[in-house]
């Protein structure tokens, strides 16, 4: 086994009492007090989360926009600068390699935040898609350029302007833009993994610290917290975001993962476009749902999910209690014909009732 990989700012999150797990390659702040107050924190406050992990290439050149169009399963060529779009990246068997956000900075230039577990596959992957197309394209990754913190929380936009970042008002949902603060040019994004309101911050390893510290002092009065993976996780199940290896796959296409608007089956041509246009007519045979459980048993991954004959119709993808509603919550993969149907988990030999059900989940 290889020793996991130090983000940048690892002394910083030992300072601030972080407990540290091995994720996707990386030693990660899993939490700093508890993974409760943290995820409450986001919803009712703001938290801070270091993601510095995740990979960032730039996709540049007079073609690069015309060849993201035809990687991606979502529209990218027609996009504006200073906007960002979320998409699967399929094979062509309709499976996911992975999911990304693309921010387009100009007319020839585009940055994508991708998984950090799915960084070398991921390069490896768009480097062969670009040897079979036109020239006029150039792949970089710059990941190791760049520290990502993640500000989220009902509170995010007021802290960033007590911060002296207050450009980031200006921002929608899904937008960008470049500002400078001091020394550190930063990419202040209106986007996140919560469910709430909030923006990622990408900033250069060497600035990373003084902004994480402007960030926290800002919101000392505002109910900020440092965050780490736990909360991340509980945050984004709760708001019904897929996490790649469990609601996306290369098993299970974003058709059955429910995020059929993502995939734009109108447009001329694209990885992947064949199978998702003949598992969207046919409807997929497999689907992911969301469900919420009685009780406080949480029913965790490849929990078996069984219909009302006793019969195996699918398994849990993810499953936690829900910090906000003190109930369990979870996704599971099962066969499309079961899902209208009476549902239960396995736990240990007890039928529990499954309650398909519409994230959020909190709610």
């Amino acid at each position: 086994m290889n020793e996991p990989k130090s983000i940048p700012l690892h002394d910083f999150h030992s300072r601030h009492g972080a407990r540290f797990v091995n994720f996707g390659g990386w030693n990660m702040p899993v939490q700093y007090t508890s993974i409760l107050e943290e995820h409450k924190a986001v919803r009712t406050g703001a938290g801070l989360f270091d993601v510095s992990h995740m990979g960032e290439f730039f996709v540049t050149g007079n073609e690069a926009a015309g060849f993201l169009d035809r990687l991606l399963v979502n529209r990218i060529a027609t996009m504006k600068p200073g906007k960002a779009v979320y998409s699967p990246m399929c094979a062509e068997d309709g499976s996911v390699v992975d999911d990304l956000i693309v921010y387009r900075i100009s007319s020839e230039e585009f940055l994508i935040c991708v998984n950090a577990s799915n960084i070398e596959k991921d390069l490896d992957w768009i480097n062969r898609q670009a040897r079979e197309w036109n020239s006029g394209v150039l792949i970089e990754d710059q990941s190791s350029e760049y520290c990502l913190l993640a500000l989220q929380g009902p509170a995010a936009e007021l802290i960033l302007g007590a911060s002296g970042l207050a450009e980031a008002a200006k921002l929608k949902r899904f937008n960008h833009l470049s500002v400078t603060l001091g020394s550190a040019e930063l990419r202040i994004c209106r986007t996140g993994y919560t469910g709430e309101d909030g923006f990622e911050i990408y900033v250069a390893p060497e600035h990373a610290e003084e902004l994480a510290e402007r960030i926290l002092a800002a919101g000392e009065n505002k109910n900020i917290r440092l965050c780490g993976l736990g909360a991340r996780d509980s945050l984004r199940l709760e708001a019904g975001l897929p996490l790649y290896g469990h609601e996306l796959s290369d098993s299970i296409s974003p058709i059955e993962a429910g995020l059929s608007w993502t995939v734009k089956l109108d447009k001329d041509n694209f990885v992947g476009k064949v199978a998702l246009l003949e598992q969207k007519s046919k409807g997929p045979g497999k689907c992911v749902i969301h469900f919420k459980l009685e009780g406080r048993r949480i029913a965790r991954e490849n929990t078996p999910v069984l219909n009302a004959g006793n019969e195996t119709v699918g398994s849990v993808l993810s499953g936690t209690l829900s910090p906000m509603s003190g109930s369990p919550i979870g996704s599971a993969l099962v066969d499309s014909s079961a899902k209208e149907r009476t549902l239960y988990v396995d736990l240990r030999g007890n039928r529990i009732l499954l309650n398909v059900a519409q994230p959020p989940l909190h709610q």
